[in-house]
């Protein structure tokens, strides 16, 4: 038994399919399927469960799985720290954004980190909140950039920026011509909303002074893409609130709607990086989120006191 066949069994658990494993591992299909079936027979185990329509996961293969994501955590720790001598930020970093930041941040992101730390290599992964917390909780990825605060236990969380929300508004809609939309004014307003499960979603209630349970099944519409909305607005179907840096973006059609400021406590979301406590590579995200607080993203406002805050085991009760 090898990291490498560590490395397979994990693939295959979390793609429940041989073949897509194989492609994300860059080795052919029987290669994976014949150290699977090696390695079940040295644990004396049967890992998998194969049908001609899928694969799962056995009792004991969850439990093995389990222990292999923190082996191999524990593998890429060691080679991190053998690295420290490189410099700083050098190596694979693997990076959770939620969706409704990736598209406006990313592109600012990624050649600001090029630039700065060349002799890094960031993976992107583009998820949920709460997928991305699991996949961080199981050492699938070393950091994400995700709203706060978070109540998870755990953590440690660098807060980075507030981005202000906007009113964005068909032009012939009553609040189109005003010079800023109260909290009032968005109180009774019906809004395009993302589908429950985006943090957005409630974020955008609470800056109109209304509970995100309160309003389940009002919605003429919700969308699972942040983008699907912005269109519709640009064709008459109705308002929302758009984060800053999603209205400053050059494709946007030049008058297809109003985009006004929102004069309310509540209306914009807080961005931070969030890692597991004792993560090896922490002075290398503190560098990370050290470069956002000096030259945040445009239309967005550097968090005054960045500092990480950690977050201790969650009690019971």
């Amino acid at each position: 038994m090898n990291t490498r066949d560590l490395r397979y069994l994990v693939a295959v658990a979390e793609r429940a399919h041989f073949g897509r494993a194989a492609e994300d591992c860059n080795v052919s299909q029987p290669t994976l399927s014949t150290q699977i079936r090696k390695l079940e027979e040295y644990l004396g185990t049967t890992l998998f469960e194969r049908t001609a329509k899928s694969v799962s996961l056995t009792p004991a293969g969850h439990d093995v799985v389990k222990r292999a994501r923190h082996i191999l955590a524990e593998v890429d720790d060691l080679l991190t720290a053998a690295r420290v001598s490189q410099g700083p930020l050098t190596g694979v970093m693997t990076l959770g954004i939620i969706p409704t930041l990736a598209p406006y941040f990313l592109p600012w992101f990624i050649p600001l980190t090029k630039l700065r730390y060349p002799r890094l290599q960031l993976v992107v992964h583009e998820d949920l909140t709460s997928r991305l917390l699991e996949q961080l909780r199981t050492y699938q990825i070393d950091a994400a950039l995700l709203a706060l605060p978070l109540e998870n236990a755990d953590t440690e969380q660098l807060p980075l920026f507030d981005e202000p929300f906007w009113f964005a508004c068909p032009p012939q809609h009553p609040l189109a011509h005003a010079r800023s939309i109260s909290e009032a004014d968005l109180r009774d307003e019906r809004l395009l909303l993302l589908a429950e499960g985006h943090c957005l979603r409630g974020q955008a209630l609470a800056a109109c002074g209304r509970h995100v349970d309160a309003e389940k099944g009002l919605d003429d519409f919700s969308a699972v893409s942040l983008e699907t909305i912005i269109q519709l607005v640009a064709t008459g179907f109705g308002c929302t609130l758009l984060p800053a840096m999603a209205t400053g973006r050059p494709h946007l059609p030049e008058v297809p709607f109003k985009v006004l400021p929102i004069d309310s406590q509540h209306a914009s979301r807080r961005i931070g990086l969030v890692w597991r406590q004792g993560f090896p590579k922490a002075d290398d995200l503190m560098r990370l989120g050290s470069m956002v607080l000096e030259q945040p993203p445009r239309g967005t406002r550097p968090v005054a006191d960045g500092k990480p805050v950690s977050r201790g085991r969650a009690q019971a009760g």
